[in-house]
């Protein structure tokens, strides 16, 4: 009778077990449940897809999102407002920190606060975020509306050495080395070398040589003749007593916009600079048409390599180009605490909880590893000196071929949305063999941090209203100053512009800027 109990009692035991077993398969299971979230990305150049590379199909198996990204076909900022109007915003939307649709979808509730989501669902996203940058970004009501990728705070400046500008001066290798590796840092000489250049060299490859290229001019002017060229040039923000300088007016930066005005008036500044969107000038950079440009290098990193592959003396290289006229060192942005872009979660996000997971994971060492790296163990491994290592038949596709590598590895920032900068600076180390490294080598010694002059007005405020009215006047006066027929004709366009501004108020935005400079230093703990 006895044995005949315990055979009962030891069969409940097993059932009791075989339920636990099933039971713990199906709550495993029921969290690898695929959610499909939308993510919108406010850049129509934006081309990886998710789900066949191995690193988007990782991300799914360790969080159980699978991403639907959403780009816009025209301009961005118009598909972007219009999503908003019609309150049909995707789960995700990423756009540039300084896009005014920030602070609207903030202000009209369209987006959840990251910190109340991280409350109620994943107390770990408190774990991997910088405290300095989510003080930076929290709003004036005291909550997190959106998190940056690539935002470094002073403090990593200081915990980190190789932490890159992406400003550059470039020049095709071969043009440059055939033209006599010339001095570019002084008006007369980089003249002298861009004639040079297009003189020898009137098409290359069988394309048409462009003298001098330039990033996109846009409604508030053109990065590369404006904020990179002052860079250059070490124009400060402010004057000894910590007011807002207005950097236009420089001098050194007018003699060299006089400069470009000179090779503008001898027709080699090309039409097409003044009208090509990224999309056109990838494919030109891509067969190597530029002679010389500022532009981010990480912008022609994937065209590099295409170039290395094909041909490794058609490359671009960095050079020092333009300087003050006293020679002064560059003072090159590195990444401030800003960052580049923000991502935000749409009140309209079918799985809020799913989401903030998401981007805990991304933002996690784990994370940063699987967007950099890839897939442990098949893409990369840790060397015998403890760091790690991409494997060689990565490499080899990752330098030869762009395309393909998204395609079927899919890390090294193709999802570049939540990447961090400083940890993966930890991590990864520069490789000589990458065409890319010698760009971003070169800015070392010229790195500077100026997050604290980086800002932006609400643009329905007095002083945004002022601010935008003035950005687009230079978006019209700054291809006119590089086109001007002649000396004369460039400073009454120049003078135009000057006394518009004072006419429209300039001097209550330097009033503000000033203010918020200040503000910054102290928010950011670089008081002097």
């Amino acid at each position: 009778m006895k044995r005949k109990k315990a055979k009962v009692f030891s069969l409940f035991l097993c059932l009791v077990m075989v339920s636990s077993i099933l039971a713990g398969c199906k709550n495993r299971k029921s969290t690898k449940e695929v959610t499909d979230l939308s993510w919108y990305i406010n850049f129509s150049w934006f081309t990886p897809q998710w789900g066949n590379n191995m690193v988007s199909k990782a991300i799914t198996d360790k969080t159980g999102c699978n991403i639907d990204f959403v780009v816009p076909t025209g301009n961005p900022n118009e598909k972007l407002d219009s999503m908003i109007a019609s309150d049909s915003l995707p789960d995700l939307i990423t756009l540039g920190w300084w896009e005014p649709e920030i602070s609207q979808m903030i202000n009209q509730k369209k987006v959840y606060a990251l910190d109340e989501l991280a409350d109620k669902y994943d107390t770990y996203f408190y774990n991997v975020v910088n405290k300095e940058v989510v003080k930076w970004h929290t709003s004036n009501d005291g909550h997190l509306y959106g998190y940056p990728n690539s935002a470094c705070s002073p403090s990593d400046y200081k915990k980190y050495k190789n932490l890159a500008s992406n400003e550059t001066f470039l020049v095709r290798k071969d043009i440059y080395e055939a033209i006599g590796s010339p001095d570019m840092t002084t008006p007369d000489s980089f003249v002298a070398a861009v004639e040079k250049a297009a003189k020898m060299f009137p098409t290359i490859d069988g394309n048409e040589l462009i003298p001098v290229g330039c990033t996109e001019f846009n409604d508030v002017g053109c990065d590369s003749f404006d904020n990179y060229l002052m860079d250059f040039l070490a124009v400060p923000y402010v004057d000894k007593k910590g007011n807002a300088i207005d950097r236009i007016r420089n001098k050194d930066y007018v003699a060299w916009l006089k400069a470009y005005n000179k090779l503008g008036r001898e027709g080699l500044l090309k039409d097409e600079i003044f009208l090509d969107l990224r999309t056109q000038m990838s494919e030109k950079i891509g067969k190597g048409q530029y002679f010389c440009m500022i532009y981010q290098y990480t912008d022609l990193a994937d065209q590099e390599k295409a170039l290395y592959a094909k041909n490794p003396n058609s490359i671009y290289i960095a050079v020092d180009g333009p300087k003050n006229l006293k020679g002064d060192d560059y003072t090159l942005p590195g990444t401030s605490v800003n960052g580049w872009t923000v991502t935000m979660i749409s009140k309209n996000c079918k799985n809020p909880e799913k989401a903030i997971k998401l981007i805990t994971y991304l933002l996690g060492e784990e994370g940063q590893k699987m967007t950099w790296l890839g897939v442990k163990g098949k893409m990369w491994d840790y060397n015998s000196d403890g760091v790690p290592e991409i494997k060689q038949k990565i490499k080899d596709v990752l330098y030869t071929d762009r395309t393909t590598y998204d395609k079927k590895y899919g890390a090294d920032s193709c999802y570049w949305m939540l990447q961090n900068d400083a940890m993966a600076s930890d991590w990864i180390r520069d490789d000589n063999n990458n065409p890319v490294t010698q760009l971003k080598q070169w800015t070392y010694p010229y790195t500077t941090y100026v997050g604290q002059y980086t800002i932006t007005f609400d643009s329905d405020s007095k002083i945004g209203s002022i601010k935008s009215k003035i950005d687009k006047s230079w978006s019209e006066t700054l291809p006119k100053l590089l086109l001007a027929k002649n000396d004369s004709e460039f400073n009454k366009i120049y003078n135009k512009h000057i006394s518009y501004r004072d006419k429209i108020g300039y001097n209550k935005v330097k009033t503000a800027l000033t203010k918020q400079i200040k503000e910054n230093k102290k928010k950011l703990g670089l008081d002097e």
